[in-house]
């Protein structure tokens, strides 16, 4: 049976998989200072007869590590940056370990080694059937800053690809044609005169003027366009007291949209709103663009695959005691747990997802770089229940459940899942080929043209 050999080989690499797993969760690294999750991973790949390159692409804590020969050339896409401020401690209440800055509040810890397990279970079934084709895994820096994967495409680590598939960790065994927003993130750096505030304020040019003059005119903009826009934004600095006239302020905006080119459009016109503010306030403006990111555009050919492989998949059982601490998460946040239950279609009482859900077709609001390898090559997303049904997106309880059995369990599913869908497509090259037509009209033929301009460099 396809999977058999791979299923049993992740079973057998269940302990390192889960040792380095909690290992990133104890220690977890904000986005492009992932030195520790990178290293590991790198080394117990090379330990397993991969190839490995570090900083592919040009982003320095990122991994290229290829096994095989030929086509097809499947990528698996992992990820391993924790969140600030989500540190926590294994438990249902929340309580951050003390000198812990980051935490894993989007199970990323997971995400990378899910995708290790996947690679790890192909190559015994490719050996032990000598079977052909190439698999990379690829360790993605800084999805939460939505820039990864889009520096890693633009120095090219994604070329030759003949298709990719992403796990995310969820509330529920699911995958979904929806897809989620392009994005561009940008700082808007006022620069003023300052003055005292009292005793000569008309010598002064407030750069906090012209920032909130610009957030006036940026929601301003949001009835002009269209619903399915977002925009929103954070001050980072404001200034120091209130008898100093501020000579400098700045705002760290987000536009996104379904589609690449209406961020663009949306962005331009807040640049114009941003020049305004600044010119009303005889202040010089200095736009620090941080990145962007695509639209997800997941392929229907890989969707059902991935679904048909999620349902021929075993899952294991939730012991009594995980579903007590599942339970017990979902008592922190019960009007969350009942829209979650409504949302999935689920019975009262569910507090663990076992099953698959039907393919969904809605989106949402969020974004990923993953995103960009969609434009590259035919891809698709899935999600597995590592999580409680409750969970809030980037929270304590995700962190929390990314380091106990629940997210060990999810991961450990989402591996099987992801070789049994490599090796379906080395198997069928039907499948493969149909993928790419569906790729090529949905992209219309045209090349993938990254976000981020040449002059803009990888963050340190």
């Amino acid at each position: 049976m396809t999977g058999s050999i791979a299923y049993q080989a992740v079973d057998e690499k269940r302990q390192q998989l889960e040792e380095l797993s909690l290992a990133i969760w104890n220690t977890p690294e904000g986005g492009y200072h992932e030195y520790n999750a990178q290293k590991w991973t790198a080394e117990l790949l090379e330990k397993n007869g991969f190839a490995v390159e570090l900083g592919a692409g040009g982003v320095p804590t990122s991994i290229k590590a290829s096994w095989g020969s030929g086509h097809p050339v499947i990528g698996f896409l992992g990820e391993y940056d924790a969140l600030p401020g989500l540190s926590q401690a294994l438990g249902t209440t929340q309580q951050a370990i003390e000198g812990q800055l980051y935490g894993q509040g989007c199970g990323h810890n997971l995400l990378g080694v899910g995708h290790v397990g996947a690679v790890l279970g192909m190559q015994a079934e490719m050996e032990a059937r000598k079977l052909p084709g190439t698999i990379v895994y690829f360790g993605c820096p800084a999805e939460e800053l939505l820039t990864g994967k889009a520096f890693m495409a633009r120095g090219h680590a994604f070329d030759g690809l003949d298709c990719a598939i992403a796990f995310h960790p969820g509330t529920a065994n699911a995958v979904t044609m929806g897809n989620s927003l392009a994005l561009n993130s940008a700082k808007f750096h006022f620069h003023g005169i300052t003055a005292h505030a009292g005793g000569d304020p008309h010598n002064g040019r407030s750069a906090l003027d012209a920032l909130e003059l610009m957030n006036v005119g940026a929601n301003y903009l949001r009835e002009h366009v269209t619903s399915d826009v977002r925009i929103h934004y954070v001050t980072t600095e404001g200034g120091t007291a209130p008898n100093i006239v501020p000579d400098h302020a700045t705002v760290w905006y987000y536009v996104r949209a379904p589609r690449r080119q209406t961020v663009d459009e949306v962005y331009a016109r807040l640049v114009k709103v941003a020049e305004g503010a600044a010119h009303m306030t005889e202040t010089q403006l200095e736009i620090e663009f941080l990145g962007g990111c695509y639209d997800t555009l997941n392929n229907g050919v890989l969707v059902e695959l991935v679904h048909r492989c999620m349902e021929q998949t075993p899952q294991e059982p939730w012991t009594d005691e995980e579903l007590a601490f599942a339970k017990a998460l979902d008592e922190t946040k019960p009007q969350q747990y009942a829209a979650a239950l409504e949302s999935c279609g689920l019975p009262q009482g569910t507090h663990l997802h076992t099953g698959v859900l039907p393919i969904g077709q809605e989106g949402d609001f969020g974004s990923t770089d993953v995103g960009d390898v969609c434009y590259i090559c035919p891809t698709v997303t899935f999600n597995t229940a590592c999580e409680n049904i409750g969970a809030p997106g980037h929270s304590w309880q995700i962190t929390s459940c990314a380091g106990s059995s629940l997210g060990q369990k999810g991961m450990v599913y989402a591996a099987k899942v992801m070789a049994r869908f490599g090796l379906e497509i080395i198997e069928d090259p039907q499948l493969l080929a149909a993928a790419k037509a569906e790729f090529a009209e949905k992209t219309g033929g045209q090349p993938y043209q990254c976000p981020i301009p040449a002059q803009v460099k990888v963050p340190q």
